[in-house]
């Protein structure tokens, strides 16, 4: 896993203090209602799960964005931030307790309540009074501080000035890289060209560079794609500023140098791990998801049979993992034959066609007179998707992942929008909990290729817990 030192170090003092926080409130428990706690467990099986519990608190502190470095800075969003992440923690933990029967937590609110203050005093200490300070002053050793900016012109300049004069991140610019700039020519201040693209490899290198930072300005999608591949390969930090990735921080947060937006594109696991995890975890989640939702599949499928004359399910073929079709399943909410609609083949292709153009247009193409009015309920709660959850025992899709499209579609795409069909496609994904008809198609792509070089097993989870809020409420849905 590639992340800055600073991150580790933070996450390892979380843990220690959320499972002393376990720890200390097992004995104050105790003293205060003066007794000993009775336990049905030994207690190594007790610490035991104290430190599962610590480690699941790392994951939530993640998902509250407590170890990206602009929220670290702060004070109020940071003490909300932790806050939030001990409410949220502490309500799992109760639930979790319940499904195994862990009885410190189920037979005294008194723990409970002192863990929650415990944690949430020792965390904010820690963090605001010890590690901010040492941070502070320490900066260049816990971050990955050498960086070279792919880009002399605006954008890098405007980076390189905040660096320089807001630099709270231990930074250290090597030099700029740009090949319509001379090298040893002075880009900005006492920083120099020190080389095109072509000696990206070798000054990596010689400079021994933690971080890329890419700001170039005046790029295609396709040669900045090729450039994020090509700083990948060199497996150092890559992140990126340029108003191409804009819909990434105006939708997800990212981290941030002194104000401006820099989007992380390097990938965190190791791909081939990552994937063991993810068809794991996709087999067992949907078989589980089948079993328990046995009795909603019952339901809709007898209303779908007494609202409107057809099959149940609707299959179609799709677009896979490197461009392969395969057999896909939804809850028909479409009358009869509506998918042989001409016009809306059309209406796509020239939706997909015209999508570099700066206009924002929906996502999706819907002839609402094609729906019927059980389906219409089934697409805006987004419940017409649960039978791929067979896609994903046949090993077709995978629970998160960028949505699989139409052959005519795919026929449409430029070569840097079938980049999205790297990997397997998903029942949900990055664009469909950010925003689904609200996002240009364009725009989605972005956000998919973003998800793709930031896989990790904790953003999946993350997209899995968003999902559900977007399907009860419907929103952007059609």
């Amino acid at each position: 896993m590639k992340y800055p030192r600073y991150k580790y170090v933070f996450a390892i003092f979380d843990f220690l203090i959320v499972f002393l926080s376990f720890v200390a409130s097992k004995y104050i428990t105790a003293d205060i209602l003066n007794k000993k706690v009775i336990l049905s467990e030994s207690l190594t099986l007790t610490y035991l799960t104290f430190f599962v519990f610590s480690a699941a608190f790392i994951f939530i502190f993640q998902n509250n964005y407590l170890y990206k470095i602009n929220v670290f800075l702060t004070r109020a969003p940071h003490l909300a931030a932790i806050l939030k992440s001990f409410l949220y923690g502490t309500i799992i933990l109760i639930i979790l307790s319940f499904l195994i029967k862990f009885s410190l937590l189920l037979s005294s609110r008194v723990f409970v309540l002192c863990f929650f203050i415990t944690g949430f005093l020792g965390v904010s200490f820690v963090r605001l009074l010890i590690l901010k300070p040492f941070y502070l002053n320490f900066s260049k050793i816990l971050s990955n501080s050498n960086v070279i900016i792919i880009g002399g012109g605006k954008s890098g300049k405007i980076l390189s000035e905040k660096l320089i004069f807001e630099n709270f991140y231990g930074i250290k610019i090597a030099g700029f890289l740009d090949d319509n700039i001379e090298k040893g020519k002075i880009v900005f201040k006492d920083i120099e060209c020190i080389g095109n693209l072509n000696d990206l490899e070798f000054t990596v290198k010689k400079f021994r560079i933690d971080e890329i930072i890419i700001a170039i300005d005046n790029i295609s999608y396709e040669s900045l794609l090729q450039l994020i591949d090509r700083c990948n390969i060199l497996e150092k930090s890559v992140k990126l500023t340029s108003e191409l990735f804009n819909i990434v921080p105006e939708k997800i947060v990212t981290e941030s140098y002194s104000g401006i937006p820099v989007v992380d594109l390097s990938p965190k696991v190791n791909r081939n791990l990552n994937y063991i995890y993810k068809r794991i975890f996709d087999y067992t989640a949907a078989f589980s998801g089948i079993v328990l939702l046995s009795p909603f599949f019952l339901i809709i499928s007898l209303l779908i049979k007494l609202t409107s004359p057809g099959e149940i399910f609707y299959r179609q073929i799709r677009i896979g993992k490197d461009g392969k079709p395969f057999k896909f399943y939804k809850f028909r909410s479409m009358y009869k034959n509506s998918d042989e609609d001409k016009s809306r083949e059309s209406s796509m292709k020239d939706f997909i066609t015209n999508s570099n153009s700066s206009e924002v247009l929906p996502s999706k193409i819907v002839n609402s007179g094609n729906v019927t009015p059980f389906g219409t309920f089934l697409r805006k709660t987004s419940l017409d998707e649960l039978p791929q959850l067979f896609n994903v025992l046949k090993g077709d899709m995978s629970l998160v992942g960028p949505r699989p499209c139409l052959p005519y579609e795919y026929e449409s795409f430029d070569e840097w929008h079938k980049r999205r069909h790297s990997v397997l496609p998903g029942c949900t994904g990055v664009w469909q909990v950010s925003g689904r008809s609200s996002v240009s198609f364009r725009d989605s792509v972005v956000l998919d290729l973003y998800y793709i070089n930031n896989m990790t097993p904790w953003l999946d989870l993350q997209l899995i817990f968003k999902t559900f809020p977007v399907m009860i409420f419907g929103k952007g849905a059609k």
